[in-house]
């Protein structure tokens, strides 16, 4: 059996899972709900535009002559930090998100965040120099990371249990509506002959941002935050609204609120809420152990070398016109939407641990059939150059198909369950700091091969892509042996699968509690039938 199932030991009795399967009216049809999942659009689910935009951008930048001109034609190393600021800008922001998470909530936090990167498009869009370029990059980065953060939680939060896995698993894939607005801009603005042919599209990634600015306080703040600060009713209040409305609504929010009010007592009374928790247990542990690698397979799979430099890897294969790699780019985005939409509808059917070997199996055959047409095509390019022979239009096709094929691949498992995995494989006392140590390791990652692929593209060509088939084989190792199950369960059903289970039934006991049963699930006595406001006092 494989580590990853063997040793979840501390998941509880799914009974709240169960109450909520048990409600047959669709989120569409609960006039609160409906509400709730309109304005998270705009404002959590939009946070991801700006992440896709730029790439896509910076990506449709490196094309556009008067763009290469004012940045000084940059090659190798310059051209690596141009586009690798942005993470850097993020890695930056890091130790702060879990201490304005915790202390302002989820909402201001986005607020905040958003702030920042308006303030840093506008400089970006404006900039004199290919410093002040780098600088501004690096601001919008440092706020990016705890609007995901912020983000990606309070979707996971103030979803309904039945569609939350949905829910923040489409959160990622607004990055590739970032990507196709960016590129239909940058395609656009390709033939304005002047500086304003990369200003514009620089100027209009201010736009997602202030969705967020404007949509962000139309939500209401995570319950689990306010159950933190002693604001139980408020939290018991919102879950009401926009949990009650279906079959059996007020006794699952009583069950619900049972569950996590408990869950929160018991995690928050191990915890000192410091960094130091993320290594304090055996269980905390694996989850930074899960959550590093998780950061490093979303970045080094390849995904950068497509989305920052498409360009570059169609110039090696004999495509240079310029409008041509434009229609390229556009097309991509559009077919890594439709490819991450559809993989998002499948996550409430398919179990996390299948997609992920799914995701990393597909990846690594996509990667050596696609380093083998490369080399035919980049092979037959090179001597064409030289006058020596002609090119390899069957390779260069096949090269082409695999950049394509790469998207359902990747998108099976690093964008629709990123996330989603995330939030649950995190419980809520240490979410903040786990999904924000997860952005540090990807955006170390990002920005170690954003900085590295032009240098490696220009030094080694096609060879580069061997170092992505050897990492990829050993991403399918480690998913196989230390990735948990975490598919059917609440959050807080999940929040000591990897420690005692006498914790995970204390929260089980609760709610069996407050719905009238006692420990065997059968009727309990009046004493037992308390409201889930007391539930605090009977810990």
């Amino acid at each position: 059996m494989a580590i990853g199932t063997a040793a979840e030991i501390g998941k509880s009795d799914p009974i709240v899972t169960r109450l909520a399967a048990q409600d047959t009216k669709r989120w569409y049809q609960k006039p609160n709900l409906l509400y709730l999942y309109l304005m998270l659009f705009p404002t959590c689910m939009g946070i991801e535009l700006t992440s896709g935009f730029d790439s896509q951008m910076i990506n449709a930048l490196q094309i556009v002559d008067h763009w290469k001109t004012f940045m000084g034609q940059p090659q190798g190393a310059l051209k690596g930090i141009i586009a690798a600021a942005y993470s850097l800008g993020a890695i930056l922001s890091l130790p702060f998100i879990p201490i304005v998470n915790d202390r302002f909530g989820r909402r201001w936090s986005i607020f905040g965040g958003s702030l920042v990167m308006i303030i840093g498009a506008l400089i970006q869009g404006f900039s004199q120099h290919v410093g002040m370029y780098i600088v501004a990059r690096m601001i919008l980065g440092f706020g990016i990371p705890t609007c995901i953060v912020s983000g990606s939680s309070l979707i996971g939060e103030l979803a309904y249990p039945k569609e939350r896995p949905i829910m923040t698993s489409l959160f990622n894939v607004a990055y590739f509506v970032g990507q196709i607005v960016a590129a239909a801009i940058c395609f656009g603005t390709n033939g304005i002959k002047s500086d304003w042919s990369w200003r514009i599209p620089s100027l209009l990634q201010i736009c997602p941002s202030l969705l967020q600015v404007v949509f962000v306080f139309f939500l209401p703040e995570s319950p689990r935050w306010l159950i933190t600060k002693d604001r139980g009713q408020e939290a018991r209040d919102i879950l009401q609204k926009y949990h009650s409305e279906g079959d059996r609504g007020d006794e699952f929010v009583t069950a619900e609120f049972a569950q996590m009010t408990t869950t929160i007592q018991l995690e928050v009374e191990s915890s000192q809420r410091s960094w130091t928790d993320l290594f304090k247990t055996a269980g905390m542990r694996r989850r930074v152990l899960i959550t590093t690698m998780l950061g490093l397979f979303t970045q080094w799979s390849g995904n950068t070398l497509i989305s920052y430099y498409l360009g570059d890897l169609l110039k090696l294969i004999g495509y240079t016109d310029s409008t041509y790699i434009q229609k390229i780019n556009v097309s991509i985005a559009c077919w890594s939407l439709v490819c991450a939409f559809t993989v998002s509808m499948l996550v409430t059917r398919i179990r996390r641990r299948v997609m992920y070997l799914m995701c990393t199996i597909s990846l690594l055959c996509c990667y050596i059939a696609w380093t083998i047409s490369m080399e035919r095509a980049q092979t037959a390019a090179t001597a064409f150059k030289n006058g020596t022979g002609q090119p390899n239009q069957a390779a260069n096709i096949a090269t082409l198909f695999f950049i394509y094929a790469y998207s359902p691949c990747y998108n099976m498992g690093y964008n629709a369950l990123t996330y989603t995995y995330m939030v649950e494989v995190w419980p809520y006392a240490e979410r903040s700091r786990g999904i924000a140590y997860f952005q540090l390791f990807g955006r170390l990652a990002g920005f170690f091969t954003t900085f590295v692929n032009p240098i490696g593209l220009d030094s080694v060509g096609w060879k580069y892509l061997i170092s992505y088939c050897c990492w990829l084989a050993y991403e399918v190792v480690f998913v196989y042996f230390f990735f948990p199950e975490t598919f059917g369960r609440t959050l807080e059903e999940l929040a000591f699968m990897f420690e005692d289970k006498h914790l995970a039934d204390q929260a089980v006991l609760a709610v069996k509690k407050v719905m009238g049963e006692d420990v065997d699930g059968h009727g309990g006595s009046q004493d037992e039938k308390r409201p889930a406001a007391t539930l605090k006092e009977t810990v």
